[in-house]
């Protein structure tokens, strides 16, 4: 028999070993974060394109709102899973078309509250609805209303505000908070760089908004021009919000 040598144990559990593409302490690097932005645009923008999502409503708004909280909480909440509905069913969602593509679908943050109504409202309608979620020191979870096979989770903030905006044919704003803000604001830099074409960004409850953010000062303190507002426009129910879309050049399907 051949002399018995050193067994390569060692060299088998060794993580160099690995197969790169299934070593999650190699992938989860630093010197890695570059291929995770990019797999984390090419999955979702994989399944959107199976699904024809070709573009979206953005509705964004708290998460903190639930539909049996108080009076003005639970109108923002009714009004936003109308808005779901309304788009879902006017706007070319539900259906595809001849290009085999679906146009002005719903997509939030996937998150609760005011997102979730969003959803839920497309979900009702009979039509796909997205979800964005992102991962975060105390978990987000996904509500129960986007379509499964269109709910994603990011790591990255920026990767998930670019899938945001990257298919956005409007931003719909309901009452929110830091989040809401991030996203309003990123839409609105966009558009006043024109590093976006141009959509509607349309606010919900004019009231509420002027009571936080005083737009006109901006103008007056000059950090804005006084044609930036025109990017802005208030709606107060779900049928006055679609009524300023379309108003405000929502791109909507060729009727067949």
């Amino acid at each position: 028999m051949p002399p018995s040598g050193p067994d390569n144990l060692a060299q088998l559990a060794s993580p160099s070993y690995r197969l790169a593409a299934l070593d999650q302490d190699f992938l989860l690097g630093d010197s890695m974060r570059g291929v995770r932005f990019l797999l984390e645009f090419a999955k979702a923008d994989e399944a959107l394109r199976r699904w024809g999502v070709r573009s979206t409503i953005v509705v964004f708004g708290s998460a903190r709102v639930r539909e049996d909280g108080p009076p003005q909480r639970a109108r923002w909440y009714a009004e936003a899973r109308r808005l779901g509905q309304i788009v879902s069913e006017r706007g070319g969602a539900k259906h595809q078309n001849g290009d085999k593509v679906r146009d002005n679908v719903i997509a939030t943050g996937g998150g609760p509250g005011l997102m979730e109504a969003a959803n839920r409202g497309a979900f009702e309608a009979g039509a796909p609805s997205i979800g964005f979620n992102i991962t975060l020191p105390h978990e987000q979870v996904p509500n129960p209303y986007s379509t499964p096979e269109l709910t994603f989770r990011f790591h990255y903030f920026a990767m998930r505000k670019m899938h945001l905006a990257m298919r956005a044919n409007a931003l719909v704003v309901f009452p929110g908070g830091f989040g809401t803000f991030d996203e309003l604001f990123e839409i609105l830099t966009l558009r006043q760089t024109d590093k976006a074409p141009p959509i509607p960004v349309v606010l919900f409850d004019e009231a509420y908004w002027r009571s936080i953010i005083n737009f006109d000062a901006l103008v007056e303190h000059g950090m804005i021009a006084a044609s930036d507002l025109d990017l802005l426009h208030f709606a107060d129910d779900a049928e006055g919000v679609w009524e300023k879309l379309v108003d405000c050049g929502l791109k909507l399907p060729a009727t067949p």
